[in-house]
């Protein structure tokens, strides 16, 4: 079955049919786009911007939704956000992008914390750079970069061990969440040095 995440009513319906007929144990919430600045000082354009977040937050919350109210009926289930290390901090060449993984990546750790208690699993994956069509299109380097197969390893163990955030490679991830906590001026400045500057 297929359908456009961004017909918010027609996805939910098709989700909630498919989970009454067939229970769903696990759902991973992987709709994303991405989009990168041009050249020069034009900023994302509005609608490039609005397809990034209708698909990328408006999409996997609306699959959220979509399967939720036959697992909390059942009082069992997991679901599994895919955000990025990107939601740490904001890259220069991908704004939209990194507003959109923020906001899955704070959406899920809410969920986690009121579903928790009814049974319901919820798991946010924050991958680095994958070998995927739309990983070697994004800008910039791509450090510590691997193989899905690796990407997935990494990613089941965590839902088997139903980990809060599935971050991953652990160096780059540490890096991020550094740049997250240290002076603004100071991470922007080692982020341009990076090559993720305009």
């Amino acid at each position: 079955m297929t359908f456009d995440l961004r017909d918010a009513e027609a996805a939910m319906a098709a989700l909630r049919r498919v989970s009454s007929e067939h229970p769903i144990d696990l759902a991973i919430v992987n709709a994303g786009v991405s989009c990168a600045m041009g050249d020069g000082v034009e900023a994302e354009s509005w609608e490039i911007a609005s397809d990034v977040l209708a698909v990328n937050i408006g999409g996997a919350i609306t699959t959220v939704w979509g399967v939720l109210p036959q697992m909390r009926r059942r009082g069992a289930g997991q679901i599994a956000i895919v955000s990025s290390l990107a939601a740490y901090f904001g890259l220069p060449v991908t704004p939209v992008y990194c507003a959109s993984k923020a906001a899955l990546k704070t959406y899920g750790e809410a969920m986690r914390g009121w579903l928790a208690p009814q049974g319901i699993a919820v798991n946010v994956i924050l991958p680095g750079f994958v070998r995927t069509p739309m990983g070697d299109a994004s800008p910039g380097p791509k450090p510590w970069r691997m193989s899905p197969d690796r990407a997935a390893t990494l990613i089941r163990r965590g839902l088997e061990h139903n980990r809060a955030r599935i971050a991953f490679p652990r160096t780059l991830a540490w890096g991020m969440w550094c740049l997250s906590l240290l002076p603004a001026a100071v991470s922007h400045r080692l982020v341009c040095a990076m090559g993720y500057g305009p």
